[in-house]
């Protein structure tokens, strides 16, 4: 059955935080062992990539992640981004150039900051960056993604629907065009940052509005500071048909 499972739930200084001894740092829940947001989606044999921050390797191994297909990057920020050196070995095993679906803003940013890989420098990894946008439909192996407009902060950047799940993250808002594309869902994917939010993230209390909004049937949130405190705690004060996302958590389409 196709799939999502996130590899990644914590923002970008992952759970526990270094130097840090709060209760979620502290914590010995597995749950509160967080890498930086990513996913993986499932469709039959094929893989495709949310993301490649800097625990991508690491993911991928706990994942057990022996193929892929392809990487759908959200945005160019460091945490969604500085592991994508480390599909080299999925170039090498699969003999391929690695497809990377992005917003051209971003194929910019990888030209430049990882420049070497676009060279014929000898045990590179191969890039096939194929530039997409918002309104755009991505058929992986079967299934239709269509790509959403989310707005974290001043910067649009990626998230999609799948069926009748839709993953987001970093939002701050949500456009009315992909308020009307997320009607009728199953499953909502959606960051939280923390109590208070950010210029660029919502906090739970703006994310819960989203929730009321769009009345999924379940919502999972990721994208999590560690300020949030345990998974448990933070489960215990949300309501009925609302989920502390956590790693490896598996979501069915």
């Amino acid at each position: 059955m196709a799939h999502l499972r996130l590899t990644g739930t914590a923002t970008s200084q992952g759970v526990p935080v270094i130097g840090c001894h709060c209760a979620a740092c502290s914590s010995t829940d597995p749950r509160d062992r967080r890498y930086r947001t990513s996913a993986v989606l499932y469709a039959g044999e094929a893989r495709l990539a949310i993301d490649a921050g800097p625990d991508f390797r690491s993911q991928m191994l706990r994942a057990e992640v022996d193929r892929l297909d392809g990487i759908l990057l959200t945005h160019e920020h460091n945490d969604h981004t500085a592991g994508i050196d480390d599909v080299r070995p999925y170039c090498f095993m699969q003999g391929v150039d690695m497809p990377v679906y992005c917003l051209p803003r971003v194929a910019g940013e990888l030209r430049e900051r990882f420049a070497y890989t676009f060279t014929n420098y000898p045990g590179v990894p191969r890039l096939d960056v194929r530039e997409r946008t918002f309104g755009d439909h991505l058929d992986f192996a079967g299934l239709d993604l269509e790509l959403l407009r989310v707005d974290h902060g001043r910067l649009p950047i990626l998230g999609f629907r799948v069926n009748d799940l839709a993953y987001l993250t970093d939002v701050k808002t949500l456009p009315e065009q992909t308020i009307a594309a997320l009607q009728h869902l199953d499953t909502l994917v959606i960051s939280s940052l923390n109590h208070y939010g950010t210029h660029s993230h919502l906090s739970v209390s703006e994310t819960m509005d989203y929730v009321t909004l769009l009345q999924p049937r379940k919502t999972i949130l990721f994208h999590l500071s560690h300020r949030l405190g345990p998974h448990a705690e933070f489960q215990s004060t949300l309501p009925a048909g609302v989920y502390v996302g956590y790693d490896g958590m598996r979501l069915d389409l």
